[in-house]
């Protein structure tokens, strides 16, 4: 009996696995919609609200950017793709070890802001210093910091919002304006959480027309220097010969 019974469980796990189908991850279009992971799922419904880890590294296939973690949870199927939303990111831990070091200060803050298409997001910045501080001088860096997250947040969408925290201009920017207060060492966007998603449908700027535009000024620029070698050729040709004084009068010898 005992044997049958194993027999019939072994027949059930492999008819799970049959049962299940492979979907492919895709990443938002903010991220052009590249296939980040596989998974199984027995039915679509299952796959709702599953949350995928993935290294901006595989994405962009920059090494640089392999301390950088993705998070994306999927909300929506079709077919055998799977669409995903953005949630948050984190830095990983050993790139934030090297960044603290004994006798030295870490300023953290967190920050709910709301972006330009209704998105709430909450944004965890630190910054490192040389040495330690005190704590008025902390509370002075971190109202920079604040101000310069809101004010960022309002003049962008969610995507962008993101892009700008994850190619680290926002880390730069802060750097910036904290350094006048207090001379920090190096400010970091350690973590974001989406709150809610955007309410409010909103276009990103193309990136293509910035390209566009810098090609045709290119153009541009090149006919103006190759119209000026076609004057200069053209000069060259129709100067006339002038005639030779030097040759001597054979008629007038001749007399």
């Amino acid at each position: 009996m005992a044997k049958a019974r194993s027999r019939t469980t072994t027949r059930k796990v492999k008819d799970r696995w049959k049962a299940k189908n492979w979907y492919n991850i895709l990443a938002p279009p903010s991220f052009d919609n590249i296939t980040v992971a596989d998974t199984l799922a027995d039915s679509p419904d299952n796959l709702i609200n599953r949350v995928t880890g993935v290294s901006l590294q595989d994405i962009t296939n920059d090494f640089r950017k392999s301390h950088i973690v993705l998070y994306f949870q999927v909300k929506s199927v079709e077919e055998n793709n799977a669409h995903t939303q953005f949630i948050g990111h984190t830095l990983t831990s050993d790139y934030l070890r090297r960044l603290i070091r004994r006798r030295r200060s870490k300023i953290e803050g967190v920050y709910d802001v709301t972006t330009r298409d209704g998105a709430q997001i909450r944004v965890k910045p630190f910054a490192a210093t040389d040495k330690r501080i005190q704590n008025s001088q902390k509370k002075v860096v971190r109202e920079s910091m604040k101000k310069t997250i809101t004010e960022q947040a309002t003049k962008s969408t969610l995507s962008e919002f993101v892009n700008i925290i994850i190619d680290g201009k926002l880390g730069s920017e802060l750097y910036k304006n904290c350094k006048n207060l207090y001379p920090v060492k190096r400010i970091e966007i350690y973590k974001t959480e989406v709150i809610t998603q955007p309410t409010v449908m909103i276009a990103d700027k193309p990136k293509k027309k910035k390209e566009e535009t810098e090609k045709i000024e290119d153009k541009k620029e090149e006919k103006p220097a190759k119209k000026k070698e076609e004057k200069k050729t053209e000069e060259i040709k129709e100067i006339p010969e002038e005639p030779n004084n030097d040759k001597p009068n054979i008629g007038h010898l001749a007399d």
